[in-house]
């Protein structure tokens, strides 16, 4: 019997039902925090209260976080906020399995160099490969806490300490002192510590569509001292960052969505759950192929597995039909013909680079979900076998 299952948490998860009660108070909260009338006051006293809750969850300073309408937006503040004004001779270091964001970023901003950091076949870093493309004239860096296709989950801590060793000397929020660390965080946000401090990080992203939280709200951290340049201009919103007017109901379903990953952060429920699923797919479809890391370097709700000589597209075309919804990789290029960047960058045999699967779990995915996937995927996959032999491909 069919039943609805979804299983693309990592593109967008379900709005809790206590994040829609916020937001419902924020709509109710008409006035412009800008305005200097009590409805307006009314309005800016939520949104303050509001980046409190943020930062205190970011482990910062309510003057250290900013608010956008995306994580892809606040990834492009960010990068050109801090590249715009730096000289062409500038370094830039960077992975070549980072989010689109990030990369084409980085493409279109710098004038200078970019090199990119080395990944094994699961994803991961070399951090001595970074101790060695340090130089005087790196400006910044920027790695992903955790990989929003494969799931691997980088030595953030590790990479800090070694940029920090460039800098030879301590923080001054006077000054910024380069290179700067820029962590896209929008996959780890809901599983892994995002404390700024405890990861020594100078920027940081997360967003509210990966953490049960509103779509259209993005939030990015910036250590006082750091200097960037507005990519928006026309009012001084958002500490001068970024100018129109605040979303106040997704910012306050977004404070409210902070609070409750606070309360489940850690939790082995998925982890379980996960583990399960991809012991289960490896005896019964043994020809597939997980992608990215394993274990504690692994996010908890990630599956990503591809299937030799088929295309993602038609394993999700025939998944809708049993009321399975899953991911091929990044919602951001859902679209696209093109094989996936990450999986070239891990040398992903080319047999099995056009059949990728991500499943992504989330807080309402149960065990009997993932049995009713493992009793549908091999009758789906020996279908589409046979399909294409029978059509000579």
């Amino acid at each position: 019997m069919s039943r609805d299952v979804y299983l693309d948490n990592a593109a967008a998860t379900p709005i809790a039902k206590e994040v829609k009660k916020e937001m419902d108070r924020g709509m109710a909260l008409y006035g412009n925090p800008s305005s200097y009338n009590d409805i307006g006051r009314e309005a800016r006293k939520a949104l303050e209260e509001a980046r409190l809750k943020v930062a205190r969850f970011l482990g910062a300073h309510s003057q250290e976080v900013v608010f956008t309408s995306s994580g892809t937006e606040a990834n492009n503040l960010a990068i050109r906020g801090v590249l715009g004004s730096l000289a062409s001779k500038s370094e830039i270091i960077t992975t070549p399995i980072e989010h689109p964001s990030v990369l084409e970023s980085i493409k279109n901003q710098v004038q200078g160099r970019t090199l990119y950091l080395r990944v094994d076949k699961h994803g991961l870093i070399d951090p001595e490969d970074l101790r060695k493309k340090l130089t005087s004239k790196t400006v910044f860096v920027s790695v992903m806490y955790a990989n929003n296709e494969i799931g691997t989950i980088e030595p953030i801590r590790e990479i800090s300490r070694i940029i920090k060793e460039i800098k030879n000397t301590k923080y001054d929020i006077r000054n910024t002192i380069y290179p700067l660390f820029h962590v896209d965080a929008c996959q780890a946000a809901g599983y892994l510590d995002i404390n700024v401090n405890r990861l020594g990080v100078d920027l940081l992203t997360f967003n509210g569509t990966k953490i049960y939280g509103p779509r259209g709200i993005g939030v990015l951290y910036v250590r006082r001292g750091v200097k960037l340049e507005p990519q928006t201009s026309g009012g001084d919103q958002e500490f001068g960052l970024r100018a129109g007017t605040e979303n106040l109901p997704a910012i306050l379903g977004l404070a409210k969505a902070v609070e409750l990953v606070k309360h489940r952060m850690f939790n082995t429920k998925e982890t379980k759950l996960r583990d399960y699923f991809i012991k289960q797919l490896q005896i019964k479809l043994p020809e597939a192929v997980l992608n990215g890391s394993v274990g504690n370097l692994r996010l908890a709700n990630n599956v990503s597995i591809s299937f030799p000589d088929l295309s993602s597209e038609n394993i999700l075309l025939e998944l809708d039909k049993y009321g399975i919804y899953a991911g091929s990789g990044s919602a951001c290029t859902a679209r696209s013909v093109e094989p996936s960047h990450v999986l070239k960058a891990i040398e992903a045999r080319p047999r099995y680079i056009n059949g990728t699967i991500r499943f992504s779990l989330g807080r309402q995915t149960t065990k009997k979900d993932i049995d009713y996937v493992l009793k549908v995927l091999p009758k789906i996959i020996s279908d589409l076998k046979k399909r294409y032999k029978k059509a000579g491909n």
